[in-house]
This record gives structure tokens, sequence and C-alpha cells, in this order.
């Protein structure tokens, strides 16, 4: 990621929305040193029943001190927010297959000739339209890198010291547990612990640590 300002994350309502996934991408960008974009794709999917989990997710990742857009290329949704968010930097998009990336990359770029697809009636996962990356200079300032959707992706081998570092919020707490060691799994004095406790750390994402820390 050398040189890339910023990581889009794109997530959708179809196919099925992966929290960890898109975990393990802000944690790559964090040990980047580069700065995660979420998105929320295909708000014109969104129903009532819907409604209070997705405001809820962004909600969380917002409080994490991550920008989080709901859109919907299909509809013209947010896009132009999206843009802006884009314009003076370099950013790569990435996410799973179908959620709608060469879809979204058409919106900004409408006269560009970029293939769409479709989710797999068979499967409900999305099919792999971009095969390969393309860098794509936008019209207001700015390069936008396209990545071929992933059906996983999987971290890096990373030490508990970084591993640590990628999760935004333990920071304020990191060094202040009882014992030096502390792998904020089961262990006395634990200040990230306390802070799950306390309502500071999600215990979702704390679900995704100790995954990441025990593959």
């Amino acid at each position: 990621m050398a040189n890339i300002d910023q990581v889009v994350i794109e997530a959708a309502l179809e196919p099925a929305l992966d929290y960890f996934l898109i975990d393990k991408y802000c944690i790559a960008a964090e040990l980047a040193h580069t700065e995660p974009l979420i998105l929320i794709n295909k708000a014109d999917l969104l129903t009532d029943k819907d409604r209070g989990r997705i405001d809820l997710l962004i909600s969380e990742y917002r409080h994490i001190g991550y920008t989080t857009l709901l859109i919907s290329a299909l509809k013209n949704t947010g896009i132009k927010a999206f843009a802006d968010t884009l314009s003076g930097k370099t950013s790569t998009l990435v996410g799973q297959s179908g959620v709608g990336k060469s879809s979204l990359v058409k919106r900004l770029l409408p006269d560009r000739d970029i293939v769409t697809g479709k989710l797999s009636v068979a499967s409900g996962l999305g099919k792999h339209t971009t095969t390969s990356t393309t860098l794509y200079h936008l019209p207001h300032g700015g390069h936008l890198i396209d990545s071929p959707g992933v059906r996983d992706f999987h971290l890096a081998r990373v030490s508990r010291e970084e591993l640590d570092d990628g999760f935004r919020e333990f920071r304020p707490y990191l060094g202040q547990c009882r014992f030096n060691n502390c792998r904020h799994l089961s262990e006395p004095g634990c200040a990230i612990h306390a802070a799950v406790a306390e309502g500071h750390i999600l215990e979702r994402r704390m679900a995704s640590y100790r995954q990441l820390l025990h593959p």
C-alpha cells in the first residue's frame, strides 16, 4: 500500500455483510499507516428490518474514528459524498466479490467502458467482475486503484504487538495492563478487558481480535 492515502473498504447488504472481513481490512490499513474509509453499498436494498442494524454498524465504526458512508451505486445515492472523499488523494478500492465495486467506479467515471456483474443466483456470492488491478484518474483530482474482489482476505502474519496497534480503539489502553505480556484474553488486570466491560471497546471487535490472535 505504498503511496496510498486511503483504503476504501466496500461492503454491501448483498452478499451478506461480513463484519470480520471489514475489521481485517481496517487493521491492514492501520498497519500500513493508511486511512480506512468504509462504504456500505446497495442502500436501495435496505428494509425497515435492516435499518437499525445498519445504522448501528455505521455508528460503531464512526465512533472508532472511521469515516463510514451508506451509498447506492444503482440509485446514485451518496456518490457525491464519496467522490468528495477521493478528491486529491490516491485511494485503493477493496472488498468482497459482488459488493458492486465496478458499478461504483462506473458511477464515478460514466464515460469509461466498465463491465459490471451480478450475484450468482445459485450461491448468492459475487462473481469476479474485476480480474486485474486498474488505476483510474479521477476528473476532480485524485486516483482510484480498483482491485479484484475477494471471497476472503487474510492478514499477513503480524506480531501480537502489531495486532494490538491495528485496533485503533485499543491504543489509549495499551501499556496499562498489569502484565507487560498481556494478550487481553483472560489475564487479570487487563486494561483492554476493562475497557470492553465499560463499553469503550465493542465486544464484537474484541471477538475479531481473539479470532485473529488464534486463527
